[in-house]
């Protein structure tokens, strides 16, 4: 199954509050949700996908690798999928690269496509990579191999340079943080083209990033938003809105642990 465009992301989502959106959010029409082992919440997913009507084979799961299991990380891999209650992730990254871990990249990545050669997933890639790393990646893996890099992109922080090396090296975006932490929602560009649209500013975020060939993985508790966001896929930007969403940028990153993130283009 290829890397829907549209998912429902889990981070700081935990305990009953997880069980109670993926379980909403697949039966709303999500076909992919995005944890991770750093989440603690991938027991809980794995309970709502079993309890789920919808058939595992029409669900795409994704999950990351923390820095503190490099060193183990082909058993924390099958303990994750374990958890989760299947027996191979549909997409496994690399969450950071974290330089200060002490593991060489080539070692890492190694490992990760160790877990695709052994059947704990169907396709891996790379979480918050810079370009030399992305390159570094598909030198390894092999050009179409890498299936994404995901890393933080929203109307403010649009990520330009490396999201025009990942095209070049046959690597999808999946961006996160697409809502800025909410900071974008009372932009008056924003606001404008949503009520030409008669949508929300969060819709047409997330459709902006789509129509950019991006996959986005919004999360929210709140079953009236998942529905609202799920209508984003239905949006289509003209190309005077585009670039007029383009223009927004202010290379305003708001996510950087320096122990983990590499030296960013």
């Amino acid at each position: 199954m290829n890397l829907p465009a549209f998912g429902l992301g889990t981070f700081r989502l935990e305990g009953q509050v997880v069980v109670d959106a993926v379980t909403a959010a697949l039966e709303f029409g999500y076909r992919l949700i995005d944890t991770a082992q750093f989440y603690s919440n991938e027991a809980e997913i794995g309970r709502a996908l079993a309890a789920s009507s919808v058939p595992r084979r029409d669900i795409f799961i994704t999950t990351k690798v923390w820095p503190d299991n490099f060193s183990r990380f082909v058993p924390s891999v099958k303990e994750s999928l374990s958890k989760l209650g299947i027996d191979t992730a549909d997409l496994l990254l690399i969450h950071w690269p974290a330089p200060s871990s002490g593991m060489p990249l080539a070692e890492t990545l190694g490992a990760l496509l160790d877990c695709k050669n052994q059947g704990l997933a169907s396709q891996v890639g790379v979480s918050n990579f810079n370009i030399a790393q992305m390159q570094e990646a598909v030198a390894l893996a092999g050009l179409g191999n890498i299936a994404t890099n995901q890393v933080e992109l929203s109307p403010y922080f649009q990520n330009l340079k490396v999201a025009t090396a990942a095209k070049s090296q046959g690597i999808r975006i999946t961006s996160y943080m697409t809502l800025a932490r909410g900071t974008i929602l009372e932009d008056p560009v924003l606001l404008d083209i949503a009520g030409r649209h008669g949508a929300t500013v969060a819709q047409v975020a997330l459709a902006w990033a789509m129509q950019l060939g991006y996959t986005v993985i919004p999360s929210s508790t709140q079953r009236s938003n998942l529905q609202g966001n799920l209508l984003a896929t239905q949006l289509r930007l003209s190309d005077d809105e585009m670039a007029r969403i383009a223009a927004l940028d202010r290379d305003q990153r708001m996510i950087n642990p320096p122990a983990l993130a590499p030296e960013w283009d």
